[in-house]
């Protein structure tokens, strides 16, 4: 099993999953039945994902220090 640091705090998590919801939403409602609603499900997803763990690769390549508990 992987472990990964939480880079994330509580905040950004619950507002990082309210958008992906959001725009898993905008995706499905209003974009067209090709690649455009594939690329918005799929960032949906992987914010949705990256809230719910806690981690996100991105800022940790920037270098975003880790959470303290």
């Amino acid at each position: 099993m992987l472990y990964f640091k939480r880079n994330l705090p509580a905040a950004e998590r619950v507002i990082r999953f309210a958008l992906a919801l959001a725009l898993a939403l905008v995706a499905v409602f209003l974009l067209p039945a090709s690649l455009p609603r594939l690329l918005g499900l799929a960032g949906a997803a992987s914010a949705a994902f990256t809230a719910l763990v806690g981690f996100c690769p991105a800022c940790a390549l920037v270098g975003r220090a880790p959470v303290k508990r």
